[in-house]
């Protein structure tokens, strides 16, 4: 075995060497702390303060007028003639449908026969009546062949008496194949149509009066006594929503409609205009203020933990977490009934990203700063 050459030797060496000063700068940089950044979160606040709630419930409805008319005939028959349209304005007594008039005029001429016979038997027999009185005086009859004859006069009057009120009626039947309008308004419904034939009191025209107009809306159950205490009442069409129109709760239905489990209201609108028309889709807003002061918070605030309504409250920089008690909702806006005192800032965005103990930039801080810095 031959020994290695001295330039051999030279060349481990020196191999050696480089290999543990690369081992040392690996160790070196592996032992090396890397820094940490502290976890500071941005987020937007509002200071807290309590003022009167106002809360807002709003229901859809529809623009009716208050009082309508539907007028039927009061004799059937068939209808000959129709004198107005849907939207036609009518005016009181104006026509507008008529009947055939043949069979009742026929009735007509029938009781008036009546009554001619009615009143020639009446003069029979008040003219027998007189003679048999004066064969009497001459005690030529019994006073019982008189008694007889004035009996007989007497149902012959009262014949003529059913008889001339049979022909007033008749009259007045016949009268009865024209309607007319017992109201000024406007015609909303046509159920009748020339050619048919209807019953008595069957309605085929409805007139609405276009004085006084209302709006039907439909209440839930569980709100019914609440509104009937509100007085602040605002209506707004959909037709023109930027103009409200002041209401007066006028009447609520006592019994729940079977189908949709609600209760009819009737808002009247006494100062509505020209510009609200009948079958209008309108919203009535029930507004009322809550006598006690309360807090309130956007909606972006809130944070269900755990089952239970949370915010989280700035303090010191820090947020922690802090339950609540929602008393109800004004407009977009909630309302706290207890877990928050006016003064203390609460976060409304960013909310889902804190944990607590968690530190936190409030946006908006530095351009407020900057700003009263440039006032100063």
């Amino acid at each position: 075995m031959t020994s290695a050459s001295p330039f051999s030797r030279l060349l481990r060496f020196t191999a050696t060497a480089t290999l543990l000063v690369s081992l040392g700068t690996v160790v070196s940089g592996c032992s090396k702390k890397i820094e940490q950044t502290e976890d500071i979160r941005p987020v937007r606040v509002m200071v807290l303060a309590s003022a009167n709630a106002q809360s807002s419930l709003e229901l859809a409805g529809e623009i009716q007028p208050r009082y309508e008319s539907r007028l039927g005939f009061r004799v059937g028959g068939k209808v000959v003639a129709r004198h107005v349209e849907i939207g036609s304005t009518v005016r009181r007594g104006q026509v507008l449908m008529q009947l055939d008039p043949k069979d009742l005029q026929l009735a007509q001429a029938q009781a008036n026969a009546s009554v001619t016979a009615a009143g020639s038997n009446l003069a029979l027999a008040k003219a027998e009546l007189d003679r048999y009185r004066e064969l009497r005086q001459k005690n030529f009859v019994s006073q019982a062949l008189l008694d007889a004859k004035e009996a007989a006069y007497k149902a012959a009057a009262a014949s003529h008496e059913q008889a001339s009120a049979g022909l007033k009626v008749q009259s007045n039947q016949s009268s009865y194949t024209t309607l007319v309008a017992d109201v000024s308004g406007v015609v909303t419904a046509l159920e009748a149509e020339v050619g048919q034939v209807v019953s008595a009191g069957v309605p085929v025209v409805r007139i609405a009066q276009t004085g006084e107009k209302e709006v039907r809306v439909s209440m839930p159950e569980d709100q019914v006594d609440a509104l009937r205490r509100v007085a602040n009442i605002k209506v707004r069409t959909w037709a023109n929503p930027d103009e409200l129109i002041d209401g007066h709760l006028r009447e609520v239905s006592p019994m729940a409609d079977p189908a949709t489990r609600t209760y009819t209201a009737k808002i009247s609108l006494p100062k509505a205009g020209n510009e609200v028309r009948l079958g209008m889709t309108a919203t009535v807003s029930f507004i009322s203020q809550s006598p006690q002061a309360v807090i309130h918070l956007p909606l972006t605030a809130l944070l269900n933990d755990k089952n239970a309504t949370s915010v989280w409250v700035v303090e010191n920089g820090v947020v922690k977490l802090t339950p609540v008690q929602v008393a109800g909702a004004s407009g977009n806006e909630i309302l706290i009934a207890s877990g928050l005192n006016p003064g203390q800032t609460v976060v409304t965005a960013g909310i889902n990203l804190l944990r607590p103990g968690q530190k936190v930039k409030i946006l908006g801080a530095e351009i407020a700063n900057a700003a009263s810095g440039a006032a100063k």
